[in-house]
């Protein structure tokens, strides 16, 4: 299934832990952004491997909310519980746009990786 146009994107609901994910970083909310992730939530970024909410942790500060990055919604596409999100990021050290692929468990990110 394609990715919808960015008009699409804007109107497409995102399920509530990847929203959150989103508004967290926009606002610069850690405690808001770790209460996201599961316990044993699992992040990759292409190929950095980070586990537990305390490697969700290292990895915000030294890859997302510490480095001022900020989300634009571009695209998204869901199977079940797995998503597939196209963000924009902007910030103190990656810019540009790319997908991230979500495993979803009841209302947390259990898996993020970034590719």
């Amino acid at each position: 299934m394609p990715f919808p146009t960015a008009e699409e994107a804007m109107t497409t609901e995102l399920p509530a832990p990847i929203q959150e994910f989103i508004d967290a970083t926009n606002a610069g909310d850690t405690p808001r952004f770790l209460d996201v992730f599961t316990d044993d939530a699992f992040l990759s970024d292409w190929g950095r491997e980070f586990t537990g909410i305390d490697g969700v942790g290292r990895w915000n500060q030294t890859d997302n909310i510490g480095m001022d990055s900020t989300f634009e919604l571009v695209a998204a596409e869901s199977a079940g519980d797995d998503w597939t999100v196209t963000l924009t990021v902007t910030g103190n050290r990656f810019n540009g746009t790319g997908p991230l692929k979500f495993h979803l468990r009841g209302d947390k990110i259990a898996r993020l990786v970034i590719e």
